[in-house]
């Protein structure tokens, strides 16, 4: 075949899942592979597991910063802006930053939780367990994460539905169920960052200790300097869509493969201490986030293969996944993989997913209480997947299935 038959700029490549024949062929054939680009300068195709890993691990050579972690380019004004978010920095910077919050995302800070999580999946489950049937997606799977996001953030639980539709617009952008206009992102932002502001404000004259994320924001100092009400904003922003949108289609697609592999399905079943290995392969096997970019900041080498200064380098985390220099039977879904040291997460270094920990604990809650509350789950209709070539998203599973 082609070895860019797809181009992995557009969003109808993506629109029925990963394009893993193209992939495999530009591991095999090209790991390091020019494509050119309509709208911007091409960049450089990482599609190998020690690639992405190198590459994740050097934000010296590899920057955030520089332009942005996003496959469009940006626009002056839009630079300006993105780069002031913690997901675009680099260090010293975005060390500093990710100190604020990261008390909130420890180990030991998310097993507190674990009982209340609990709680909240079996009321999720509650709500559908007698009726037979449901859209996954939006009754279960983008439940979980949002009341879990609202209340560490500190967002009444009322308003968790403004969260997940502001999800959606900012990152549905491509996806015309979700974004409705070309203005459509930018009034979801200006929405947001009012909600923001609102938030922060009742922080700042409420009286009494609080440990929520926004509380901890407005009083937090960075060298000696409280943060801005518009980086609160940003951080706001990123903490609301990371919080839960990625969480919401790694339930989703973690279901998914069950259901398209149902001898895996019955195996974990059958020995539920199989969960723990069965949450990194649904990681593995369909990664919550596509890419992300990096900028080159001084000439070096990929592999061996030169690269100059300015470059843009484009990590692709679902092929390194299946790249079989690093997984045995790469193809092959398999609940009990171990060692299993994918890359859903980030290649390592300093941008490793700070809420890593609270996600593999929804995903084990979720699994542990629906597979024991439900049985003989099956698809009752269309699988729809997000038109995106950035997030892996499930906009609708419908299941029919039995209460146990």
């Amino acid at each position: 075949m082609a070895p860019l038959s797809d181009p992995l700029w557009d969003p109808d490549t993506f629109t029925t899942g990963f394009p893993h024949e193209q992939f495999a062929w530009l591991r095999a054939n090209d790991p390091l592979h020019w494509h050119e680009e309509p709208d911007g300068p091409g960049f450089w195709t990482v599609t190998t597991y020690a690639d992405v890993r190198q590459i994740s691990r050097h934000p010296d050579l590899f920057s955030s910063h520089e332009r942005g972690t996003f496959l469009q380019e940006p626009t002056d004004d839009e630079l300006t802006m993105i780069r002031q978010i913690m997901l675009n920095m680099d260090p010293p910077q975005h060390t500093q930053l990710r100190k604020l919050i990261n008390r909130g995302f420890t180990p030991r800070m998310v097993q507190r939780l674990e009982p209340h999580v609990r709680d909240l999946a079996n009321g999720i489950i509650d709500r559908i367990v007698d009726r037979g049937r449901c859209d996954f997606v939006t009754e279960c799977a983008a439940e979980l994460p949002l009341l879990v996001i609202a209340e560490m953030i500190g967002v009444p639980v009322e308003d968790r539905e403004k969260l997940f539709d502001w999800s959606n617009r900012l990152i549905g952008f491509d996806d015309p169920d979700y974004r409705t206009s070309a203005e459509d992102a930018d009034i979801a932002i200006t929405e947001m960052f009012a909600y923001a502001n609102q938030l922060s404000g009742e922080r700042r004259s409420a009286t009494g200790a609080r440990e929520d994320l926004i509380s901890v924001l407005v009083d937090a100092e960075v060298d000696g300097h409280k943060l801005t009400q518009y980086e609160i904003d940003l951080f706001f922003m990123l903490l609301v869509v990371a919080g839960n949108e990625t969480t919401r289609n790694m339930i989703s697609h973690g279901l998914l493969a069950l259901l398209e592999h149902p001898d895996e399905m019955a195996r974990l079943r059958a020995d539920r201490s199989l969960l723990p290995t069965a949450i990194e392969e649904f990681l593995r096997w369909s990664p919550p986030v596509m890419h992300f970019r990096r900028t080159v900041m001084s000439d070096t080498d990929i592999g061996g293969r030169p690269v100059g200064e300015g470059d843009k380098v484009m990590l692709f985390y679902p092929s390194a996944n299946r790249d079989e220099a690093q997984f045995p039977r790469a193809d092959r879904f398999d609940v009990g993989r171990t060692p299993n040291d994918h890359i859903a997460f980030g290649g390592g270094g300093p941008h490793f997913c700070l809420g890593a920990n609270l996600a593999r604990l929804e995903l084990g809650v979720m699994f542990g209480q629906l597979l024991d509350r439900v049985d003989d789950i099956a698809l009752d209709g269309e699988v729809r997947l997000l038109r995106s070539n950035f997030i892996n998203g499930v906009k609708q599973l419908p299941i029919a299935f039995t209460a146990t």
